[in-house]
C-alpha cells in the first residue's frame, strides 16, 4: 500500500456528530449529505454537477471528471443502533443509505467502518454484505491491533519501572485466536496466542502510576445491569458462574447485531462480548470475564439483595456437585433438602417435577455436563444422566424413588443394567439413588425428607 499513499482523497465521518442527537435519523442523514456535498463542491469547483444532485451523483461526477477515487472512513458507524435503539424504520433507512452510497461504486477505493457492533444482520436489500467483518468474536489478522499486546505492555512496564503482574491482572484477559485449529501444522504455536489489553486503561494507569478502574468510567454499570436483569433462560445464574472465575458456553450465531433484538440469553451474552464486558474463546466457544477491571463492573451491577440469593444458590449447587463427586451421601442429602426448602410446594408432586427440581439443585453442573433427562438405556429409562464434556470428571447417573428408600433406587440401576450404556465411563461413573416420600404431611418432621445412596461404578 506504500505506493498508494497520497493517491486518494479521504472522507472521514464521525457518526456521533451527525446521528447522536434527538432529530430523526432521516433528517440527520440529509444533514450529513448536505455537509459532505458542500465540502466536495468546494474542493472540486471545476466539475459540472448538474441541477439535481445527491451524494452519490456528486461523487460519481468527481470520479468521472477528475479520474479520482475516495477512501471513506466512518467512525462509530453503529451510532444509530446505540442511540436510536427502538427506531426500526430509521435503522433501515440508515442501512439503505450506506448500501446505496458505498456498494459497487466506482468512486469508492476503500470504505472502512469502525464501531462496537458488527454489521446489522438483515435478509433484505438493506444488508451491508459488501464488507469483510472483523469483530470481538473473530478479529482475524487484526487481533494484535484490537488493543495492546502483552509484549508491548511488559516492555512499557520495564521502561517505566512498573509492576507488569499488576497490569496483567487488571487489564489483560481478552483472547483472540490467530487461526482455526485445523489450519495448524505440527509444532505451530497455539491458535489462541493473542492476549490483548484494554489500551485506554493501560495508558491511564501508566500516566497516573495507579492501577484502578479506567475503562469502566467510560461506561455506566447501569448499562450492564439493565441487560442482566432481563434474566433470559437463567442468565443471572450464568453471570454468577462467570463472577466465580468460571466459563459459560455460548452460541453467538443467532445474535442480530443490535441492542434490542434478544431472543435468548445467548444473544445478550454475545452483545456483552462486543461491548467488551466479556471475553470469548473461539476454540472452546466459551465466554469469561476477562480481568479485574471488568469484574468490578459486574460486582457493582450485582449488589442488590436478589443477587445475594443467586450467589448463595450457586455456591450450594457447587457444593452439591463436589459432594456427589466425593460420594458424600450426608452432604448431598442435606443440600437437596435445602434446595427443596427454597422450591415451591408443587414441584415435587410428580416425577417430572422432582427431576426438574434436582436439575435446578445441580445448576453448577450445566457447564461441565450434558444433562439428559430419561436417557434410553436399552432396558428402560434412567431418570437423569450427566455426561461430562471434559474427560477428567466422572459421569453421573441418577435414579429417583418415591416413598421407598435410596437402596431401592440403586438396586433398580443395577437390575436394569443402566451403566452398560455408559461403558465408556466404567471406573469413572457415579450412581446416585434419591428417595423422596411425597406422602408425608407438612406437620411432621419428616416433611420434605430425602435419602440418598451413592456408589462408584
Amino acid at each position: 500500500m506504500g505506493c498508494d499513499l497520497g493517491r486518494f482523497d479521504v472522507i472521514r465521518l464521525v457518526m456521533t456528530e451527525f446521528l447522536g442527537d434527538s432529530d430523526s435519523v432521516e433528517d440527520r442523514l440529509a444533514y450529513l449529505s448536505e455537509e459532505v456535498i458542500s465540502e466536495l463542491m468546494d474542493a472540486y469547483p471545476d466539475v459540472r454537477y448538474g441541477s439535481r444532485v445527491n451524494l452519490r451523483t456528486v461523487m460519481s461526477k468527481i470520479c468521472g471528471s477528475q479520474k479520482t477515487q475516495f477512501v471513506i472512513i466512518i467512525d462509530e458507524w453503529d451510532t444509530v443502533f446505540r442511540e436510536h435503539k427502538e427506531d426500526w424504520e430509521g435503522q433501515k433507512k440508515y442501512l439503505t443509505f450506506l448500501r446505496n452510497w458505498l456498494k459497487d461504486k466506482e468512486y469508492v477505493a476503500l470504505a472502512y467502518m469502525t464501531g462496537i457492533l458488527p454489521v446489522r444482520k438483515s435478509g433484505n436489500q438493506a444488508s451491508l454484505n459488501m464488507f469483510d467483518e472483523y469483530t470481538m468474536t473473530w478479529p482475524g489478522p487484526f487481533a494484535p491491533y484490537v488493543g495492546f499486546t502483552s509484549e508491548e505492555v511488559e516492555e512499557k512496564c520495564r521502561e517505566k519501572g512498573l509492576n507488569y503482574a499488576g497490569f496483567k491482572s487488571w487489564y489483560d484477559g481478552y483472547r483472540f485466536s490467530n487461526g482455526l485449529p485445523e489450519w495448524k501444522t505440527v509444532g505451530e504455536a497455539s491458535c489462541q496466542d493473542n492476549e490483548v489489553y484494554c489500551p485506554y486503561s493501560v495508558v491511564n494507569a501508566m500516566l497516573s502510576r495507579q492501577l484502578s478502574d479506567y475503562w469502566n468510567q467510560t461506561e455506566t454499570y447501569e448499562t450492564l445491569r439493565q441487560y442482566i436483569d432481563l434474566d433470559f433462560d437463567g442468565l443471572k445464574e450464568d453471570v454468577a458462574i462467570l463472577m466465580e472465575d468460571g466459563r459459560v458456553p455460548v452460541d453467538i450465531t443467532g445474535y442480530q447485531n443490535d441492542m434490542t433484538s434478544f431472543r435468548n440469553k445467548d444473544d445478550i451474552l454475545t452483545m456483552l462480548i462486543h461491548l467488551g464486558y466479556l471475553g470469548y474463546d473461539s476454540n472452546t466457544k466459551e465466554l469469561f470475564i476477562p480481568n479485574r477491571e471488568v469484574l468490578d463492573v459486574f460486582k457493582t451491577s450485582t449488589k442488590s439483595r436478589d443477587w445475594t440469593v443467586t450467589f448463595r444458590a450457586l455456591h450450594n449447587s457447587q457444593k452439591l456437585l463436589e459432594a456427589t463427586w466425593r460420594c458424600d451421601q450426608k452432604t448431598v442429602t442435606e443440600l437437596l433438602e435445602a434446595a427443596h426448602d427454597k422450591a415451591g410446594n408443587k414441584v415435587y408432586h410428580s416425577e417430572a417435577g422432582l427431576s426438574f427440581a434436582v436439575q435446578l439443585a445441580y445448576y453448577a453442573a450445566q457447564d461441565l455436563y450434558t444433562i439428559i433427562p430419561e436417557p434410553d438405556t436399552g432396558r428402560g429409562y434412567a431418570d437423569l444422566a450427566f455426561i461430562p464434556v471434559k474427560p477428567d470428571i466422572p459421569a453421573i447417573l441418577i435414579e429417583f424413588k418415591y416413598g421407598k428408600d435410596a437402596d431401592t433406587a440403586i438396586a433398580r440401576i443395577h437390575r436394569q443394567k443402566y451403566p452398560d450404556r455408559l461403558e465408556l465411563y466404567k471406573g469413572n461413573l457415579i450412581l446416585v439413588g434419591i428417595n423422596y416420600d411425597r406422602t408425608v404431611s407438612n406437620d411432621r418432621v419428616e416433611f420434605r425428607h430425602h435419602s440418598c445412596k451413592i456408589e462408584k461404578a
